[in-house]
């Protein structure tokens, strides 16, 4: 039995107009746990994700018709560009320069799932989608952010079925 590659990851693309992309400047922050503070309230571990989870929901409500949102099943792609630590670099006139032991990857906290989480649920309170249970498929990696470059997430949305 043979199948076919889909025609989304073969570059061609029927669904460009079904498409939302861009990025998100600032520090990815995790969707922690919640914890119950009482009278059934339950709030965020983490101060940071709320700040984060509402840069991400302005900058999909100035990208994306949110009154029309995605149907179907999705594809979301999320690139965490995180900060490097300053650690990372020499000191004096060769501070631009990584040490020889600087990491290559951000292979530690925070976990990806939970950045992926926080990223998810803002893009929920955006209404770009009707329900997260449309994403299918999921792909997320973490990089450390170039020394020209700003931290924050590339996120791209993608309609995997073709409008008729």
């Amino acid at each position: 039995m043979t199948t076919s590659t889909p025609a989304y990851m073969l570059g061609h693309d029927p669904w460009a107009a079904h498409r939302v992309h861009l990025f998100v400047p600032g520090k990815p922050a995790p969707q922690g746990s919640k914890r119950h503070v009482g009278n059934g309230v339950m709030v965020e571990s983490s101060k940071a994700v709320r700040p984060w989870r509402e840069d991400i929901r302005q900058a999909l409500l100035a990208e994306h018709d949110n009154a029309h949102p995605l149907a179907g099943p999705l594809a979301v792609t999320i690139q965490f560009v995180m900060p490097r630590p300053k650690s990372h670099y020499r000191t004096g006139r060769n501070a631009e320069r990584l040490r020889d032991n600087a990491p290559r990857l951000p292979a530690g906290k925070p976990d990806i799932d939970k950045l992926a989480r926080a990223v998810l649920d803002a893009i929920g309170s955006a209404h770009v989608w009707q329900d997260d249970a449309q994403v299918v498929n999921l792909h997320a990696t973490k990089i450390y952010q170039a020394l020209d470059e700003k931290p924050g997430a590339w996120i791209e949305i993608t309609s995997l079925e073709q409008a008729g």
